[in-house]
């Protein structure tokens, strides 16, 4: 049995590296895959954090084989057999054979070395994520090939698919693929093998005539990928797709076969609610929580750089740049990320540097109310923060048409080194009414993974039959909550302008301080730079719930002449719970000041109204 090692705490690889005991597999495992990863553990490749994360998951592994609960085996023949194609197989551009590096030797080892104990593929799902100009589209024909000519012997009607976001770009990996093949094919045995083969290079695809087998060219602009079934797939340039709509075409088809592959290759790009990100968090913790073996099935290999910081530092630049490790390489380059950096900062658009270039995930509006790398810092363990017996914020924003309902919960809390924090938390009720029909097209339109944020306590999906909210079943729950933690509610603050009969039930029915929070920026103005503030150096701690990451990263700052607000670039980019949470700091903020507002004026819901008007609303209104 393993010793337990948790990464997701203390983030020290290192540390983990020297629990984990690997020196007896320095002298047993010689091939350049575990070469590499003992490079970057050992400081001898200069590389990110979730690359020293992938080389610890390997070497752990590699402890691991024969264990009855590891399905999996290495097999250095079998890297050596695919690094020994590729050193024949020509650069598309000179001619000359490719020469792989260490990094690049370390995916094909990580695709073609592990196996389940059968022999068949282990890694049926990979993520590879490198900065631009790094060789992303040279790499991804050679796995294509070699899968191809070789995976494909004694196989007969076969789908290959190489695909991107629109034709040009596809085009432009088919075309690699298609010079690759032609010059690979003039030598032997491929010379043989393609003659007995029939292979042809046709416009938009590439077969083998007597065995049927194919690889086809779709762009995701097409989106036909129904009825195939794919043995690899390698999509191009994926970050950019804003939900999983067509890429479960793909792996949907993949379901029956074997020894599938579907290979997602690419940059990061400026919106980080993609599902791309979603993968590369989820597989980060899969990796740092190596006791727990999630996702073993899924390969993650992403080189990028740790800290916007790195900027200024081009010594660090091959994190996301690994062709900077090649001395034959590093000068060119390196002059050329230098004049891109400095262009990009006098331009006001370093961002795109940053991005591509250092491939981070950020927030890139220009009007974003917080930046991505604050958002991720404040994320803690589920176990990391006890809200039972608390005191307790609730805010509350109820929906219009298409939004969330949502209350949010702020629990001001001081921390074991004396600091005053803030935990926040929320619940959405989802509507699946009007225009969305389903919560599956709602999913996709939002970006929101709501289905699995219900499973895991973060959402309600309305299921009356129009599709509405039911606010009787908000107002259960939050009662319910607050009982069931037993909460000390010290205020409920929320919109004035809506939600009067709620606001008027929870009043009779309830002790709480109950109080509106006029919603122009003269109110606002405070406890949007306070929260803003506070996360910003560290003062705020929440869950992992992309609901609420969501609404974070999709806020942006209204200005005017009496201050700031949160306001949203599109009907979809829902924030409901991030205005919960800034109604809540219209009075958490003050909490460790020990006062109160004193202009909180009326909590009467329906304050300016005629009595008339009042009876007429209730004669109307069922709750």
């Amino acid at each position: 049995m393993l010793k337990k090692i948790d990464i997701s705490k203390t983030k020290d690889v290192a540390q983990a590296c020297s629990d984990a005991a690997f020196n007896d597999l320095r002298g047993h495992f010689t091939d350049p895959g575990t070469e590499y990863a003992f490079k970057v553990l050992d400081g001898k490749e200069v590389t990110g954090y979730l690359m020293k994360l992938a080389a610890f998951r390997h070497l752990r592994d590699l402890q691991r084989q024969g264990q009855p609960d590891f399905p999996f085996v290495y097999d250095p023949d079998a890297v050596n057999k695919a690094l020994l194609f590729a050193s024949v197989t020509p650069d598309v551009d000179s001619g000359d054979p490719v020469h792989l590096l260490g990094w690049q030797q370390f995916i094909m080892a990580e695709l073609f070395g592990w196996k389940t104990k059968t022999g068949g593929v282990r890694f049926t799902k990979s993520l590879i994520s490198v900065g631009r100009a790094q060789g992303k589209t040279m790499i991804a024909a050679i796995i294509m090939a070699y899968t191809f000519l070789l995976d494909s012997l004694g196989l007969s009607n076969q789908d290959y698919l190489v695909a991107s976001i629109n034709w040009k770009q596809t085009s432009k990996l088919l075309g690699y693929l298609k010079t690759m093949l032609r010059k690979v094919t003039e030598i032997e045995p491929f010379k043989t093998l393609a003659k007995q083969s029939g292979l042809m290079l046709q416009n938009d695809q590439i077969i083998m005539k007597k065995s049927n087998n194919v690889i086809r060219a779709v762009s995701f602009e097409s989106g036909q990928f129904d009825s195939f079934h794919f043995r690899t797939a390698i999509v191009d340039e994926v970050g950019e797709l804003k939900n999983r709509a067509k890429t479960s075409k793909i792996l949907s088809g993949q379901i029956k076969i074997a020894d599938r592959r579907y290979i997602q290759i690419s940059t990061s790009y400026p919106d980080p609610k993609v599902p791309f990100y979603d993968d590369q968090r989820m597989l980060t913790k899969a990796m740092e929580e190596d006791y727990k073996r999630d996702a073993d099935t899924y390969l993650c290999l992403v080189w990028a750089q740790d800290d916007l910081k790195e900027t200024q530092d081009p010594k660090t630049w091959a994190k996301s740049n690994p062709l900077l490790n090649s001395p034959e390489q590093k000068r060119e380059l390196l002059g050329g990320l230098i004049d891109k950096r400095d262009s990009d900062m006098l331009a006001g658009t370093i961002g795109d540097f940053q991005t591509k270039n250092m491939n981070m995930w950020l927030n890139e509006k220009e009007n974003r109310y917080l930046d991505l790398k604050d958002i991720n810092a404040s994320i803690i363990p589920r176990d990391g923060f006890d809200i039972d017996g608390r005191d307790v914020y609730v805010g509350f924003d109820a929906s219009q048409y298409s939004d969330d309902t949502s209350l949010a919960f702020v629990f001001p809390y001081t921390s074991e080194d004396g600091q005053h924090k803030f935990h926040v938390y929320q619940h959405s009720f989802i509507p699946t009414s009007r225009t969305q029909q389903s919560i599956a097209i709602k999913e996709n339109q939002d970006g929101i993974p709501y289905r699995e944020e219900e499973r895991r306590g973060f959402a309600t999906i309305s299921h009356t039959r129009g599709g509405d909210i039911d606010y009787s079943d908000v107002y259960n729950w939050l009662l319910d909550f607050v009982e069931v933690h037993n909460l000390h509610v010290q205020s409920f603050l929320y919109d004035p302008w809506r939600d009067k009969v709620f606001i008027y039930k929870l009043d009779q029915e309830n002790n709480w301080l109950i109080e509106p929070v006029r919603q122009g920026t003269k109110s606002l103005d405070e406890p949007t730079s306070f929260f803003r503030h506070e996360m910003q150096n560290g003062h705020i701690t929440m869950f992992d719930d992309r609901v609420m990451q969501a609404g974070m990263t999709n806020a942006v700052t209204l200005v005017d002449n009496n201050g700031i607000k949160i306001d949203k670039n599109l009907a979809t980019d829902k924030i409901d719970c991030v205005d919960a949470i800034i109604n809540c700091f219209y009075e958490a903020m003050l909490h460790f000041e020990g006062v109160s507002r004193d202009d909180r004026g009326t909590d009467d819901p329906f304050a300016g109204w005629k009595q008339d008007d009042i009876n007429s609303f209730y004669k109307n209104y069922s709750f």
